[in-house]
C-alpha cells in the first residue's frame, strides 16, 4: 500500500477517534454487497482491511445481513459464504429479522462501527448523520471515506463553542488581573416569611367592672343616682338679662 493512502486513512481514523470516540480495535460491520464486490475483484477482505488500517480491527456482521443474502439466492451464493465467515454480532432483531440496511442503521445509532458496504442508498443515508464512518471498495482497493459534511459541521460547532468559552474565561481573567472586575456584593440572607406576631395592643384585656358578691338572704342596698336639679328662671328676669 502506498504511503499516501496510509496517511490519508490514518488521518481519517484519528479524526473519528478524537471527535466521535472511535477506539481500537476498530469494529468493521460488513454487509453482503461489500462481500460481492470483493468476490468480483478476487480479493481477501480480512487480509486487505488489516493491511489497509495497519491496526487492530474486528470484522463483524449480523444475522439480518446473512438472512437477506440467503434470501437473494443464487446471485449472492459466493457473497453469502464469505459473509458467514465473520463474527455474527447480536443486533436485537433475533426472531424478527429486518432488511440489512435497516439493521445497520439501528446498529450504528449508539455504537461506533465502520460500515463496509457498497449500497449507495445506505451510504447516502448514513452521510446525513454525524459520526458515521464508511468503508467501500474502489475496484480492488479499500477506501475509508473522508468525514461527511454533517460530521464536519457538528465538529466545527463544538470547536466554536469551546473557543467562545475560552475567550470569555480569558477576558474575565484579564479584568481580574487589571483590577477592573467589580467586587461581588455580599449576598444578604433573606428572612423566611412566616406568620406575624399579634399586635400587643389588640391582646389587651378589657377592664371589667368589679361585681359585688351577692349574699343569700341579705337585702343588698340600692345606690340611687343623684338627679340633676333644673333651676327655673322667670320671664321678667330673662327679659332683663337680654336687655343688659
Amino acid at each position: 500500500m502506498k504511503i499516501s493512502r496510509f496517511k490519508k486513512s490514518h488521518k481519517t481514523l484519528v479524526y473519528f477517534a478524537n471527535n466521535f470516540d472511535y477506539r481500537e480495535p476498530y469494529q468493521v460491520l460488513i454487509d453482503a454487497t461489500f462481500c460481492q464486490a470483493a468476490l468480483q475483484h478476487k480479493i481477501g477482505i480480512e487480509e486487505q482491511i488489516r493491511k489497509y488500517f495497519q491496526c487492530n480491527v474486528k470484522l463483524l456482521t449480523t444475522q439480518c445481513i446473512i438472512l437477506e443474502a440467503e434470501a437473494l439466492g443464487a446471485p449472492l451464493t459466493g457473497a453469502t459464504t464469505i459473509v458467514k465467515q465473520f463474527h455474527v454480532h447480536k443486533c436485537g432483531h433475533e426472531g424478527k429479522p429486518v432488511a440489512a440496511a435497516e439493521c445497520i442503521k439501528s446498529m450504528t445509532k449508539d455504537n461506533r462501527y465502520i460500515v463496509a458496504s457498497q449500497d449507495r442508498l445506505l451510504q447516502a443515508s448514513l452521510r446525513k448523520i454525524p459520526g458515521r464512518c464508511l468503508l467501500y471498495l474502489h475496484k480492488a482497493t479499500p477506501v475509508l471515506e473522508a468525514p461527511s459534511a454533517a460530521s464536519k459541521k457538528i465538529v466545527q460547532k463544538r470547536v466554536k463553542n469551546l473557543m467562545l468559552g475560552k475567550q470569555v474565561d480569558k477576558i474575565e481573567y484579564m479584568k481580574e488581573k487589571q483590577g477592573l472586575k467589580a467586587a461581588e456584593a455580599p449576598v444578604k440572607n433573606k428572612r423566611a416569611k412566616g406568620p406575624k406576631n399579634p399586635n400587643p395592643l389588640s391582646c389587651k384585656k378589657s377592664k371589667k367592672q368589679k361585681q359585688i358578691p351577692q349574699l343569700h338572704g341579705v337585702q343588698q342596698p340600692t345606690i340611687a343616682k343623684a338627679k340633676r336639679k333644673r333651676v327655673k328662671i322667670s320671664a321678667h328676669v330673662r327679659a332683663e338679662q337680654v336687655k343688659a
